[in-house]
């Protein structure tokens, strides 16, 4: 099972990366002065993003889990 274990490392990996660039974004969003409309709007075009990033990261925790538990 020690495939499982680098696989759902990796997964969670991508998760990161997802969650990182969705702080970036938030936060280039704000320092960028947009009125309210505006920021709401980019906001929700990063809420999926967040979402999708925050489930591949607890896959890829989930896989690890099991992975050294079957091991």
């Amino acid at each position: 099972m020690e495939w499982m274990v680098w696989t759902g490392a990796a997964i969670s990996m991508i998760g990161l990366v997802g969650i990182v660039y969705s702080i970036v974004a938030v936060s280039s969003a704000r320092k960028a002065g947009l009125d309210d409309d505006a920021l709401r709007l980019k906001l929700t075009a990063i809420f999926p993003i967040n979402i999708g990033s925050l489930l591949f990261s607890i896959l890829g925790l989930m896989m690890v889990v099991f992975g050294v538990v079957l091991s």
